[in-house]
């Protein structure tokens, strides 16, 4: 038995220093810690993007649409494969979401995207899957053809980059998550990044509540309006104080999933299987995890293969067990065909996910490849 978890945060006396500190001070929230984990975190990106933190990844989503006005009547066009939080983004905003399937890649078939834009579409949806950078050239080409908004859920991007410009910065906003899996921790949190300085006032006053004044804007205390519909999204100080900690250990973080990537891609290349893409010149993985494909009857075997490597203490998953429009939930409401969408179903049931986070060495990707390949041979 190993134990090789899939993920792990990787917090250590900085951020249980920073989160103390904050115990000890008067403000819990409306702080000055969030607004450095903004700022901080905007600068990572890039020079011209601007952040404002959020409770999650999903709020992220959510607020961007409520920011849009995009509603019911509307339409959102979506990859088929992702995590459920894309499309329950948008379907809470009582739009309609509008899957495409994935190319080999796992990413959205950009060659099917065109062809699921209507008169009702408002926006489409990118995600990097699971940290590939989709070619946003043609993506961009394409919305701004029809008017449409780019949402990007980064929620697996963060150090992921395209021509040199980092996952998030291409559409009008982006959302990023910081769940304890993440490739940095805030506990549970995420950060809305654009490069519109409007955009991110605006769903700033949106996640919350609305008020016309902030906190420290209020000349006459308590005294303030509300201006629009608004909801509690907010980052409280202690999410921040631990972000602040983790976005300077991050760069490190990045190098160790790059090299563990390299050395488990190195270890499996003999298998009877598909590693996803790397990246090329053009797109930086952000190394989230390796997703292999199973070839010929492994395949079947799949659920069987993870259950063994369970056993042993690895740490394997899925990225995504289902396509999202043949899901029970969405395939009820909107009754979408699973030959509609072949490669994302060939994902979904053929894929294994291996861990390569920080919180793991090149020693562990050795015995990850060992109990991979001894799960596989005993087909």
């Amino acid at each position: 038995m190993h134990d090789i978890p899939f993920g792990r945060p990787m917090l250590g006396p900085e951020e249980k220093a920073a989160v103390a500190e904050v115990l000890d001070s008067p403000q819990l929230v409306h702080g000055p810690r969030a607004q450095r984990f903004e700022e901080e975190f905007a600068s990572f990106l890039g020079p011209d993007a601007y952040a404002t933190s959020v409770s999650s990844c999903t709020a992220g989503l959510h607020l961007a649409y409520m920011h849009f006005g995009i509603g019911p009547g509307d339409e959102v066009v979506l990859p088929a494969i992702t995590h459920v939080a894309t499309a329950h983004a948008v379907e809470v905003t009582g739009a309609t979401p509008i899957f495409v399937d994935s190319d080999e890649s796992g990413n959205m078939d950009i060659g099917r995207l065109r062809e699921a834009i209507t008169g009702r579409t408002r926006a489409i949806c990118v995600v990097h899957y699971p940290g590939l950078p989709v070619d946003m050239v043609p993506v961009m080409s394409i919305a701004q053809e029809n008017g449409l908004k780019v949402v990007e859920d980064c929620a697996l991007a963060l150090g992921a980059y395209l021509d040199g410009t980092h996952c998030g910065l291409f559409g009008d906003v982006a959302s990023f998550s910081f769940y304890p899996a993440k490739h940095i921790t805030t506990g549970e949190g995420g950060m809305v990044v654009s490069n519109d300085a409007e955009t991110v006032a605006g769903i700033s006053n949106i996640k919350a509540f609305g008020y016309d004044r902030g906190l420290t804007e209020r000349t006459t205390p308590g005294v303030y309006d509300i201006s629009r519909l608004g909801l509690n999204y907010r980052m409280s100080e202690i999410s921040a104080a631990i972000g602040i900690e983790q976005l300077k250990k991050a760069t490190v973080f990045a190098s160790r999933r790059k090299e563990n990537m390299a050395r488990l891609r190195s270890n499996l290349s003999d298998l009877p299987i598909e590693l996803l893409p790397d990246g090329d010149d053009r797109r930086k993985h952000a190394n989230y995890c390796l997703v292999s494909r199973l070839q010929g009857k492994l395949r079947i075997r799949r659920d069987e293969i993870l259950r063994g490597l369970k056993s042993r203490g690895i740490g394997a998953s899925v990225y995504y067990p289902v396509p999202l429009p043949l899901a029970h939930y969405y395939v009820t409401r909107y009754g979408r065909r699973a030959e509609e969408f072949p490669t994302a179903r060939a994902v979904a049931s053929e894929s294994v996910a291996l861990p390569v986070g920080p919180h793991l060495s090149l020693s562990d990707m050795d015995v990850i490849s060992e109990e991979f390949s001894a799960q596989i041979e005993k087909g």
